[in-house]
């Protein structure tokens, strides 16, 4: 199987791996109990938390654990939505966030809260003007994601928390899929609050960190025994824990960025020196992911394609079924024709790719778009 699905989900690296095992085996014991086996548990909390706030530029003490990064992103959303409702119930976000943010965005409107989404151009890019001109005197909160899942395009963070700051509006960034692959640094970005998600960046799955700026209140989704300093209740997931801070760790310590980014050019130059003008770049062609190539292959089925590279695992960017073809919110929202649409994959790379795996996977590709060209052409 040649993997070109890290956006979906990256495998745990060995060196997490190996930092989490001895707290499955031996360290079992409650993190918030005083005698040695909890001391050995609260270490290791600690000190994830250090390493997962470096990769931030933040204080480790800005940071909470969550349970993914759904989780860190409907806590922003609603907690800030909850804790500020006083001045205000309107809030911002685009037509292209993941669905933890958008369905959360949803359920408030159901309760009450106003929500604009605002749109995005043809790379799926928000413009900041359109952040302006959205703002109202009941704005609360901004939220616009680091980049985007599906095409990679990545968001003018900084210029949009400008904005939100100068107006008095709490900014939450959702980096699900930027950290590990580019720096993220909350204070260049300006940002009060910022999602991460361990599975994105070779830690479990179950895991994810809060970012909250010192000064920033926000009401708890969970309410118990006070952990994470009185900000999510529930005994903290040692293991996993220590697994994050881990590829934390990894990604500062050896990044990417450059692997990735050669990996990807000589895929998305493979295809077009085999299928040509047929294959179409989806997304910003400079300002995205390093490691993301979303391709529309015109007049194919992206499903269809990929049922004939079984060795390949890959995500589609549309639902193609025999009775109903639709394409996703985000490539609808940019305005991708459906003749486009309809065709296209993202391929995401990660560390353990190389160059004979892109190799094999162009030859693939190629015969299997020819195998599914249009008839007649």
């Amino acid at each position: 199987m040649i993997y070109l699905d890290y956006n979906a989900s990256t495998p745990v690296d060995p060196s997490v791996a190996e930092v989490i095992r001895p707290h499955i085996e031996k360290h079992y014991g409650n993190p918030s109990s005083s005698h040695a086996m909890g001391r050995a548990g609260r270490e290791a909390v600690d000190r994830a938390r250090t390493q997962v706030a470096r990769m931030l530029n933040a204080s480790p003490d800005e940071i909470i654990f969550t349970s993914g990064g759904t989780e860190a992103n409907n806590h922003a959303v609603k907690g800030v939505a909850y804790a500020r409702q006083g001045r205000g119930k309107h809030i911002i976000t685009s037509t292209v966030e993941h669905p933890a943010v958008t369905n959360p965005c949803k359920f408030l409107e159901r309760i009450g809260f106003e929500v604009t989404y605002v749109g995005v151009d043809s790379t799926g890019m928000v413009d900041p003007e359109e952040i302006v001109e959205a703002i109202e005197p009941t704005t609360i909160l901004i939220s616009i994601m680091h980049a985007q899942n599906e095409v990679g395009t990545i968001q003018p963070i900084a210029e949009i928390a400008e904005i939100a700051r100068e107006a008095g509006i709490l900014m939450h960034t959702d980096a699900a899929q930027s950290c590990g692959k580019i720096e993220v640094d909350v204070k260049a970005l300006g940002v009060d609050l910022l999602t991460v998600a361990g599975h994105k960046m070779f830690a479990p799955k179950g895991i994810g960190a809060l970012y909250i700026r010192n000064g920033v209140k926000i009401e708890p989704l969970h309410h118990g025994a006070g952990h994470e300093a009185g900000r999510r209740a529930g005994t903290e997931p040692v293991a996993l824990i220590a697994g994050l801070g881990a590829a934390a760790r990894l990604a500062v310590d050896h990044p990417i960025h450059d692997h990735v980014r050669a990996l990807r050019d000589r895929l998305h130059l493979g295809l077009k020196n085999k299928v040509g003008e047929d294959a179409v770049l989806l997304g910003h062609p400079k300002r995205r992911l390093p490691n993301t190539l979303s391709i529309g292959f015109k007049g194919r089925i992206g499903a269809d394609i990929l049922a004939k590279c079984p060795e390949l695992a890959a995500s589609t960017g549309a639902a193609c079924h025999a009775a109903e073809r639709k394409r996703s919110a985000v490539l609808a929202a940019m305005d991708v024709p459906e003749e486009t649409a309809f065709g296209a994959i993202r391929f995401s790379l990660g560390r353990y790719n190389t160059e004979q795996e892109i190799d094999r996977a162009v030859e693939m590709l190629a015969v299997a778009v020819q195998q599914c060209a249009p008839s007649g052409s």
